[in-house]
């Protein structure tokens, strides 16, 4: 008898989305190791996306599977206006303005109506469009028009995004747009926010203050994909739940070839800090199209779960892609073959530890015992409660071989597991004291066929139980020793 997911500690956040939203679809991909469902507002409407919702939430609980739902918000996405005939054919040493009047789109004058951005812009600013496939250097700017010199040409459509790598911008992190897509999202009952295009620390305080003016709180994922929150990466994870690493974006923003180094120490950051990191962006690119992936993309896979990766992330592959359970499946089965080697790689993300406050270097101790009696025993699981994850994500971080059983009485907090590390998670009734927790949760996880008569358990938690941010108990107990089944 093995505890289910234990196949694959490594979670799979997968996009939903035309190709994936038939209740059979998803169940399908639930089956395979689907763990997170990422909604995408940049697409679809509330209509649409309420109702993948509430049949992700339904098909969950059929197949008594714990699936997070993930509301990935657009964030001020810049783009051009329409053209009145495209594509419009761009050459090396063209000139072309960009400007607020939305009445033009041809004689080389395009829209882009976005005044706080043509705003922050100054001459000698690099220019990006279309994913960074056209490049363009200003030469003048006066607030409303932008004149450019083409540097890297070719074929110009309509409502393609701009990017300024370097700019500082001082646009709102939160639209219009995202106000009412966040304030849906809340209504549902959403386990993570993405945040796009996080610059700062105060972005995440933004969307933070938003939802207490809305009165709901979902966990705060701020995705990295702006030259800015490279700089002050550190104080963005210190304040938000988890990061995206969001290496399309990422890779305009900063050069290709360093994308690389900054996921690495993303991720390693993230370890540290006992806050869960998602890698993303063309994982399995080419299964958007084909039944297999390439061997490129499996290693990127591979190695992004070496370098201590949380979780992975599809995003075309299974939104719009012909094969969206199968590629759930390949990456269930990377994670599989990644982690059982995973024991013999040099690096361990938690061997560089920093001194913090002493409750947070107790946990920390107590963790790391944890994971070095587990072992020495090889207990059945490493069983941790805890209200709001705190506990659990400490006993991730160290990433031990044993699969991690997280009990808890908090609904939200059984939810949020999914994107932990080598975590599964099981939704109890409250308890005072230890004896009375024991015999909880030893029950709870008898009568879900996860443990048998004779296991033995390594039991971690924070006393007083409901204070949060504290670990500091460990029990080794044997299933059925004390009669509590």
């Amino acid at each position: 008898m093995v505890l289910r997911l234990a196949r694959k500690h490594t979670k799979i956040v997968a996009t939903i989305g035309p190709a994936s939203s038939e209740p059979e679809t998803l169940r399908a991909m639930i089956r395979a190791g689907m763990n997170v469902a990422r909604i995408n507002f940049s697409h679809g409407d509330h209509d649409t996306h309420g109702e993948t919702i509430d049949s992700i939430r339904r098909l969950a609980a059929e197949e008594d599977a714990v699936v997070a739902i993930l509301c990935d918000i657009q964030g001020p996405k810049i783009r051009i206006g329409e053209l009145r005939h495209e594509p419009m054919m761009l050459a090396i040493g063209d000139t072309i303005t960009l400007t607020l009047d939305e009445i033009v789109g041809e004689n080389g004058i395009v829209s882009l109506p976005h005044p706080e951005f043509l705003r922050d812009i100054v001459a000698g600013a690099t220019l990006l469009l279309d994913d960074g496939n056209l490049q363009f250097k200003v030469l003048e700017t006066d607030g409303s028009n932008l004149v450019c010199d083409v540097v890297v040409g070719g074929p110009l459509k309509s409502r393609k995004g701009v990017s300024a790598p370097n700019a500082r911008l001082t646009l709102s992190a939160i639209t219009a747009k995202d106000r009412e897509d966040i304030e849906f999202a809340l209504s549902k009952d959403c386990d993570y926010m993405a945040m796009s295009f996080v610059r700062s620390a105060d972005d995440i305080r933004e969307l933070q203050a938003l939802m207490s003016e809305l009165g709901r709180r979902a966990a705060i994922i701020a995705k990295i994909e702006m030259g800015e929150a490279l700089e002050k990466i550190e104080e963005i994870i210190r304040v938000c739940d988890g990061i995206m690493v969001a290496r399309g974006d990422l890779g305009i923003e900063t050069p290709a070839e360093e994308v690389p180094f900054h996921q690495k120490r993303i991720i390693k950051l993230c370890n540290e800090a006992a806050k869960p990191v998602i890698t993303a962006t063309q994982m399995l690119e080419s299964m958007t199209d084909n039944p297999r992936p390439t061997r490129a993309e499996a290693s990127d896979v591979y190695n992004a779960i070496l370098d201590g990766t949380d979780a992975i992330m599809l995003s075309a592959e299974s939104a719009s892609g012909a094969y969206p359970v199968r590629a759930v499946e390949v990456m269930s089965e990377i994670a599989s073959i990644a982690e059982q080697n995973l024991r013999d790689q040099s690096v361990t993300p938690g061997d560089d530890r920093r001194a913090g406050e002493a409750r947070e270097d107790i946990s920390d101790a107590i963790c790391r015992a944890t994971t070095e009696i587990s072992q020495a025993i090889n207990p059945r699981a490493i069983v941790t409660t805890s209200m709001s994850g705190y506990t659990t994500r400490r006993v991730a971080k160290e990433r031990p071989s044993t699969p991690i059983l997280c009990m808890t009485p908090n609904t939200m907090t059984q939810r949020r597991m999914a994107l932990v590390w080598g975590v599964t998670s099981l939704q109890v009734q409250e308890f005072a004291t230890i004896d009375e927790m024991i015999s909880i949760i030893v029950r709870a996880a008898h009568e879900k066929r996860l443990v048998e008569r004779g296991d033995r358990l390594v039991i971690i938690a924070g006393v007083p139980f409901g204070v949060d941010g504290q670990t500091n108990l460990v029990k080794i107990h044997t299933v059925g020793e004390e009669g509590e089944i």
